[in-house]
């Protein structure tokens, strides 16, 4: 296999899998985090976008935080030192047992060595029960703290996505204007909910089913079509077409076709390939700026996670 393919095949390891390669990059001599990880990265050959890979939070690179975490769970048993911050090495502990030649090193590994055993037993991970959903879509063991975060909230999202398309489905005709108007208004458009309110839904020409303004002052419109479809009746080619000839007749370069279903392929290329600005808004896409600019939702529960403040500690 050549090194491209192999790079190529080749996934972001897992925190554990990492644990024995950092390990082995803190033996060599004084190192941090980003260091350890080019280092790494060039071990197992990573991709240049494999490196810069984020977390779903897109607040750190997720090799990165692989790394981290490793660091962190050989410093609990021993095996890293911290001379200074930032800054981390192997201890004595830890050169003794590369002398050993370990072929890997894991949490049930590191679970051998009492500093460790008693953290983590301590920790919730430690007492976790699997409450079902799906193996595919639940935070796996192998991934790190804030990787489990990410995937739950991410899981509670796509569950929320679903539920949000069901409920505008079930809802009379009139309402899907209604839910346009509140999301529409929600992002900044239509000046108030009774200004928006007058303009869409009010149009009747061919093809356009409302008309709001793009700023509180009216200087530009928005022509707004909307199509409340099964999601199984996606819009098509034809349909698009209809709108951009509206939009034509009317003077009008931007507008907004909105559907609970999905674009076909042939009508996305055809809004991409238009000199007029037309935007599709499909349900997902629909269900995601709802979510973003809280129509039709509420908050349920805030978690703070919060981090060791090194500053409050600095000399």
């Amino acid at each position: 296999m050549l090194l491209r393919d192999y790079a190529d095949a080749m996934t972001i390891p897992d925190y554990q899998t990492l644990m024995l390669p950092v390990l082995k990059t803190a033996a060599t001599g004084e190192t941090s985090v980003p260091l350890a990880a080019e280092v790494i990265a060039d071990q197992f050959a990573l991709t240049p976008e494999q490196r810069e890979e984020l977390l779903p939070s897109g607040k750190q690179r997720l090799l990165h935080n692989r790394v981290h975490w490793a660091k962190f769970y050989l410093s609990k048993a021993g095996l890293i030192a911290s001379p200074k911050r930032g800054v981390f090495k192997a201890s004595d502990a830890g050169l003794v047992l590369l002398a050993q030649n370990p072929a890997r090193i894991d949490v049930s590994f590191l679970k051998t060595y009492p500093a460790f055993a008693e953290f983590y037993n301590q920790s919730p991970e430690a007492n976790a029960v699997d409450t079902s959903p799906p193996a595919h879509a639940q935070p796996s063991s192998s991934a790190t703290p804030e990787e489990q975060i990410d995937a739950a909230q991410l899981l509670l999202t796509n569950a929320l996505k679903g539920e949000l398309l069901a409920r505008v489905l079930d809802q009379p005709p009139a309402f899907f204007e209604y839910l346009i108007v509140q999301l529409l208004v929600a992002m900044g458009y239509g000046g108030s909910h009774e200004d928006a309110a007058r303009q869409l839904g009010k149009s009747g020409d061919g093809g356009i089913d409302g008309i709001i303004d793009e700023d509180r002052l009216g200087l530009d419109r928005i022509y707004v079509q909307a199509k409340r479809y099964a999601v199984a009746s996606p819009v098509g080619r034809p349909e698009i077409q209809g709108f951009v000839g509206s939009l034509v007749g009317l003077g009008a370069t931007k507008g907004v076709f909105v559907t609970t279903s999905t674009f076909s392929k042939l009508a996305q290329d055809y809004a991409k390939g238009l000199q007029h600005r037309v935007i599709l808004i499909d349900g997902y896409r629909l269900t995601e700026l709802m979510i973003e600019f809280n129509v039709g939702v509420r908050l349920n529960r805030v978690i703070e996670v919060k981090k060791l403040d090194e500053d409050f500690f600095d000399d």
